[in-house]
């Protein structure tokens, strides 16, 4: 069975305090709609860029309209299109990002309306991971200065061969056998990073504070566990970034990390450009700390230092990681529009739960004490039986799906929105 097309109320106008970092105008009002007995209708998905053909087949032409211009939107597919300058109607209750960082994303705002940011973790991992192999075997084996001095040679063959013999030396580099690569932060890019250093014979030394269990099951046996930043830094050959850009981690390499490196050493960030003070990077090169630095994020203070290898962000820019970030986040989309469950949101904990009962209700909410009583006890107010019920929070956000055995009335959904902490209320019948 089809959902119908969600059901959904206005908001009424509240005032309370809500926890730090969840912002709700105490004037605003979710415009909304409730189709009870009405036609379904398609949903609508704003498209902002070039998202994979793989991913939007998979919205079904029977029930959604895909499109660039569309007015009145459920859900907004974005890929680096920036999101902070635009006005995004009240109409959306997801937003999907295909590939991992949501920089681009006004997720605080988004909370406070109780949306959902749904990204794509791991979908472009592979293609991550093989650009890092690339760039310590081009920053070990000297290939950029060397494909630079053989673009410039001209001559008939016997001349360029002798240029090519006489030159060639300046080139020498080293085998990766042996070495010591440094990971700092070991999800899913990151393992399968020290993964393929470890086959490539080298020694990995691992660091990530914030490890997931997923993680650690995944992690090679052969990689060596540091204790801090500063351990890694004093013992690897080469470093490798594979952290988030958030407050704590802006800068994360900076003149005074940079001194404690291993002379000589190679830095890679295929992180993102902020992690590192390019500044101090810069510094650590003219003063021969650093060998090389490699990274996907061109930067003002780097440019046209020999020394940098610098790639124009291309990351996740192969067609399968395009493909498997649009797929992944196109059927997380799906599944929270129809359904209610919630998969991979930065903003909003994991909560999937099989349908059993015709009729379900998603409540989004600040992580405030008693909620799950208060929607309970409003269910029972309305003598509908809850058939099952989950609830989980993460930081300051909650969400709860509840199934229940009859149709649910405009009235309790009516009333589960004048909650104080309700975010947003939705109802989700099978057709």
């Amino acid at each position: 069975m089809r959902p119908r097309r969600q059901a959904m109320v206005p908001r009424r106008s509240m005032c309370f305090t809500l926890p730090a970092g969840v912002v709700l105008r105490p004037d605003r009002r979710q415009p909304g709609w409730y189709d009870s007995g009405m036609a379904a209708k398609k949903y609508e998905i704003l498209v902002l860029n070039q998202i994979s053909p793989a991913g939007l087949k998979r919205f079904p032409a029977t029930s959604y309209n895909v499109a660039k211009d569309a007015k009145h939107p459920d859900a907004i597919l974005v890929r680096s299109h920036d999101m902070h300058s635009m006005t995004i109607p009240d109409s959306v209750r997801a937003i999907g990002r295909a590939g991992a960082g949501t920089n681009n994303i006004p997720v605080k705002a988004m909370s406070g309306r109780g949306v959902p940011v749904f990204n794509a973790p791991g979908a472009n991992a592979n293609a991550v991971k093989e650009l890092v192999l690339a760039g310590m075997l081009i920053a070990a084996r000297n290939l950029a200065p060397a494909l630079g001095f053989v673009s410039s040679l001209s001559g008939d063959d016997q001349t360029l061969s002798e240029k090519v013999e006489a030159g060639k030396k300046q080139f020498a580099g080293m085998e990766l056998p042996g070495h010591t690569l440094g990971v700092i932060g070991l999800g899913k890019i990151g393992s399968l990073v020290a993964d393929a250093a470890i086959k490539l014979g080298m020694n990995v030394l691992g660091y990530d504070p914030e490890i997931t269990v997923d993680a650690a099951w995944s992690l090679p046996s052969q990689v060596k566990k540091a204790h801090s930043i500063e351990e890694v830094l004093k013992s690897s050959h080469f470093v490798t970034l594979h952290v988030p850009l958030l407050a704590v981690t802006k800068h994360l390499i900076d003149a005074k990390k940079l001194d404690l490196v291993h002379s000589g050493a190679i830095l890679l960030n295929f992180s993102r450009e902020e992690v590192v003070d390019a500044k101090a990077v810069a510094a650590a090169l003219k003063g021969h700390k650093l060998g090389r630095y490699v990274t996907d994020f061109p930067a003002a203070a780097l440019a046209g230092n020999p020394a940098v290898i610098a790639l124009p962000h291309l990351g996740a820019s192969t067609r399968e990681a395009e493909d498997n970030s649009a797929v992944m986040v196109v059927d997380q989309v799906r599944d929270y529009l129809e359904h209610g469950n919630i998969q991979n949101a930065v903003n909003f904990p994991d909560v999937v739960m099989g349908r059993e009962a015709p009729y379900r209700i998603g409540v989004a909410n600040a992580n405030v004490p008693n909620m799950v009583g208060q929607i309970s006890g409003a269910m029972a107010k309305s003598g509908l039986n809850i058939h099952n019920m989950i609830n989980r929070s993460k930081g300051e956000m909650a969400y709860t799906l509840v199934d229940v055995d009859s149709p649910v009335g405009k009235a309790l959904v009516e009333a589960l929105a004048a909650i104080r902490g309700v975010l947003a209320v939705r109802y989700l019948p099978l057709s």
